[in-house]
């Protein structure tokens, strides 16, 4: 697995790799991360098609889901504490 870029932000870290004919994407925040993979044939642009899937609306949504998996996972950390 290669890293082929990574994008730089405030809200989370985004680094995608390219591995066996496959795009990953994963964003990273804290001790959170979440990943998406990409058939590099469904994709006409290459990387460049990578790049236009990463809008502002889809990343927030990413953004937002990593507060909801931090609520979940508090929520269970407090249920299960000695």
């Amino acid at each position: 697995m290669r890293v082929v870029a990574e994008l730089p932000r405030p809200d989370c870290k985004i680094t995608i790799f390219s591995m066996n004919g496959k795009y990953i994407i994963k964003f990273e925040k804290g001790s959170f991360e979440q990943t998406y993979k990409l058939a590099e044939m469904d994709l006409l642009d290459g990387l460049d098609g990578v790049f236009q899937l990463l809008d502002e609306e889809f990343i927030a949504t990413v953004v937002a889901r990593f507060d909801q998996m931090l609520g979940d996972f508090t929520g269970a950390w407090k249920r299960h504490e000695v």
